[in-house]
């Protein structure tokens, strides 16, 4: 892919990503109905929807930052470990297969923006090397 389409998709993919997880980043602050009810059938505690849904802000804003590749990465794995969390648990209080599939649903779509990502670098360190021969 050349460069302009692979930056294209990145930022597409990782906005419409980062949107997901503010818009669950706010229900989550909030403490909505609906977040309230799962957190107790899981059983956890109400006040963890807090903690999450700081994390998610926070991690929202990570992979939109261009400059800390780092804070990227861990934020990536903090929204791994959640999803895989998410399923653990599910599946941990007998919940049907139904149950279980969104939070593999979102891992999945959360490996668009990160292998966009690594698509986009890779493609920026070429152009870098192109431009210096």
């Amino acid at each position: 892919m050349k460069t302009n389409k692979v930056r294209i998709f990145y930022w597409v993919a990782t906005g419409i990503f980062a949107l997901m997880m503010l818009m669950d980043a706010i229900g989550g602050i909030t403490h909505e109905a609906t977040g309230v009810a799962i957190m107790k059938h899981l059983g956890y505690p109400e006040y963890v929807l807090t903690i999450f849904g700081v994390a998610k802000l926070l991690g929202a804003i990570a992979i939109l930052q261009p400059k800390f590749h780092t804070i990227r990465e861990w934020a990536y794995a903090g929204f791994a470990i959640n999803f895989i969390g998410a399923f653990c648990s599910r599946a941990a209080v007998g919940d049907p297969v139904g149950e279980l599939i969104p939070p593999v649903v979102a891992l999945l779509i959360m490996f668009v923006p990160y292998y966009a990502w690594k698509r986009f670098e890779a493609t920026k360190e070429t152009s870098h090397r192109l431009a210096a021969i």
